[in-house]
């Protein structure tokens, strides 16, 4: 393990309501066994070289509790595994904001939601530039 911290800090989630409507208006769209991912490239909007927001549609998941628990998971994985992505795009000096939302009809364990955000993350260090 190297020494850097594993953190998600507040200026890596996406809020910015303009941008998220870019991203579903202009973004690029791919699957993943668990999830639908539009992402979108910009150019020196934020600090961080990714931003990131995570929905659960309440059409499918109609809990908020297992709504939570889904996104919970999520960020907790790509927080564990975001390093490889923060490392390509910092090497191409490219800055990525994506959405990824959730396609399931019942909640996974973490193991699948970890493989579904390894392969997100895979994705998008492969087509970002």
């Amino acid at each position: 393990m190297t020494g850097e911290r594993q953190t998600f800090r507040k200026d890596e989630r996406l809020c910015r309501i303009r941008l998220i409507s870019e991203i579903f208006e202009n973004g690029n769209v791919f699957y993943t066994s668990l999830f639908k991912v539009i992402w979108l490239r910009c150019h020196g909007e934020f600090k961080p070289p990714a931003q990131i927001a995570v929905s659960v549609p309440k059409k499918n998941i109609r809990l908020a509790v297992s709504r939570n628990l889904i996104k919970r998971r999520i960020r907790e994985s790509y927080r564990k595994n975001k390093s490889n992505l923060y490392s390509v795009l910092n090497r191409k000096n490219i800055q990525i904001a994506f959405m990824v939302i959730f396609r399931g009809k019942n909640i996974p364990d973490y193991d699948s939601v970890s493989k579904s955000v390894d392969e997100m993350i895979d994705f998008l260090c492969r087509n970002a530039t």
